[in-house]
């Protein structure tokens, strides 16, 4: 609290904004980068249009969309972006789809793997839980309906795996 410093209360407001911005901006960069594989041309590539207009509903400033696709596009070998999808059981037999984009899969699933296991998950093997989505991960299969802990126990898990940098997208089967 500063009391007498308007700037020193607008300071910190700014920084927890800005930190969540450019959380935000990581995470739609990393997207165009991915999609920015398949073709440099939006115009050509539904998936590369799709990452740039949630990057302009998400106020993304030009430049970093152009630098995102150029660096997709360029094909450099140098931090070669991924992307992978991990088959995880949460807290009451929820299954999760967790899609990340990363360069380094190694540090990646050992980031997921303890965040399972500090929320009372584990990891599943491929295809153990991807039968419960189908094709479309948004829309499951089935639901599996939990109580108001368990339910608090998800939320606070999905959270954490949101907060991680090559999290792109958590679904979930529970009701």
């Amino acid at each position: 609290m500063s009391g007498h410093s308007h700037w020193a209360t607008t300071r910190r407001q700014k920084e927890v904004k800005d930190a969540k911005k450019g959380a935000v901006f990581t995470k739609l960069a990393r997207a165009i980068t991915v999609a920015a594989k398949a073709g440099g041309n939006p115009d050509d590539n539904p998936t590369l249009r799709l990452a740039v207009d949630k990057a302009r509903a998400a106020s993304m400033p030009n430049d970093n969309i152009k630098r995102a696709i150029e660096k997709g596009a360029g094909g450099t070998g140098q931090d070669a972006l991924e992307e992978v999808t991990y088959e995880v059981y949460g807290p009451g037999g929820v299954a999760l789809m967790v899609q990340c984009v990363t360069d380094n899969r190694n540090r990646t699933v050992a980031e997921i793997r303890n965040i399972f296991s500090r929320a009372g998950g584990n990891m599943g093997e491929a295809g153990s839980a991807a039968y419960v989505f189908g094709t479309d991960p948004s829309t499951p299969q089935f639901t599996v309906p939990l109580d108001e802990v368990t339910s608090e126990k998800l939320g606070r898990l999905v959270d954490a795996l949101e907060d991680n940098d090559d999290v792109q997208e958590v679904f979930t089967n529970a009701e």
